[in-house]
């Protein structure tokens, strides 16, 4: 790692804090300002963290929905285990992944997710793009209705399309960039709410049954 990258690292304030917090990444604090402006938990919900190492996000949400609610975080990365924290060790986009998920439905499903940067922005604009896109199609298949929707984005030209994609499936999106990103990231986040399940054949909506086996992507 390099030397300017651990010194300038080392005077972040929210990196500071997380470590004195016990937060595993300063991310945590990009999520309780997400909370914080929007009301994504409530005691008792359920929420699906993917792309979750090293469990910052996870923490944050354990924490908000407490006791009776529930966290799975999903990751391909090994995570250190976290009371209250059921952990997935998979890959978003598999098709596999929402037998894995069991058959409740999530009120919150969260994307940290970024690609692994390659120094062509529109490479790595592109790839994060997809991402987002990923984590679109299993919170489609995951909410609940009326549920919540958070993706990290690298912005670029591809935002406006994706913005559009997500407001297909929800009420209310919004583009922020909450004050713990760095300042010269070009992260931003898309917080959806006011999940809408499409119509299944014949006109009826495909919510959540409970009872009933879910099916692969």
């Amino acid at each position: 790692m390099p030397r300017r990258f651990v010194s300038e690292r080392r005077r972040d304030p929210y990196y500071r804090a997380a470590q004195r917090e016990g937060l595993r990444s300063r991310a945590a604090f990009k999520l309780a300002y997400l909370d914080e402006r929007f009301g994504l938990f409530r005691p008792g919900a359920r929420v699906l963290d993917l792309g979750a190492a090293p469990g910052g996000w996870s923490l944050v949400a354990r924490d908000r929905v407490g006791a009776r609610g529930a966290v799975v975080a999903v990751d391909l990365r090994a995570i250190e285990p976290i009371d209250g924290v059921e952990v997935v060790r998979g890959r978003v986009g598999d098709s596999r992944l929402i037998e894995r998920l069991g058959r409740r439905r999530f009120d919150v499903v969260l994307s940290d997710m970024a690609p692994r940067v390659s120094g062509a922005y529109a490479t790595d604009h592109a790839r994060s793009a997809a991402l987002v896109r990923e984590a679109l199609d299993l919170a489609r298949v995951a909410l609940a209705p009326r549920g919540a929707f958070v993706a990290k984005v690298f912005d670029g030209d591809l935002v406006d399309a994706l913005e559009t994609e997500i407001a297909a499936s929800f009420d209310q999106v919004r583009r922020t960039k909450p004050p713990a990103s760095r300042e010269p990231s070009s992260e931003l986040y898309f917080v959806a709410r006011g999940f809408r399940p499409a119509p299944a054949a014949g006109g009826e909506s495909r919510a959540p049954d409970a009872t009933r086996p879910t099916t692969a992507m």
